[in-house]
């Protein structure tokens, strides 16, 4: 993410989702709407995005090396921001996504239908000799499932 004290940013970041047959995917998204604004008080200005305010659950998460996650959907909706390490993840269209530290992902898969060879929303995990260290927002409210990319702007 790049910007100037008049150009907006452009943040970009991996959205998983679920077409209309049940199959997981990733696409390259970006987040555009940013505007100046201060934080409060005496702060200068700084560019921000608000794409929600509503009930979220923060989590901190560690994944061992070696770690992985057989297939499964996300919980809930959710941004994921790997702090250290490296992970990955593999959705049921075969396209597979290795994100390091600052990288962003939005995982979204719910209501995938599992495929012939047992597969259904997505396989996740560590990469190389490294722990991944995850913040994970989970977004709690059911009115962000099935939210398909570009839905953010």
């Amino acid at each position: 993410m790049t910007s100037s004290a008049d150009t907006p940013p452009v943040l970009a970041y991996w959205h998983v989702w679920t077409d209309q047959y049940g199959v997981s995917h990733q696409t390259r998204c970006k987040l555009t709407e940013f505007a100046q604004e201060s934080m409060g008080g005496d702060a200068a200005p700084q560019w921000n995005n608000h794409i929600f305010s509503e009930q979220t659950k923060v989590i901190f998460a560690e994944l061992p090396v070696g770690w992985v996650g057989e297939w499964h959907e996300n919980p809930k909706p959710q941004w994921i921001i790997p702090l250290s390490g490296t992970w990955f993840v593999e959705t049921m269209d075969g396209t597979r996504v290795e994100m390091g530290t600052g990288e962003i992902s939005f995982g979204a898969d719910q209501k995938t239908i599992p495929d012939t060879e047992g597969r259904q929303g997505h396989l996740s995990g560590t990469v190389g000799d490294q722990t991944a260290k995850l913040m994970i927002v989970q977004l709690t409210e059911d009115r962000w499932i099935g939210l398909q990319p570009g839905d953010w702007n």
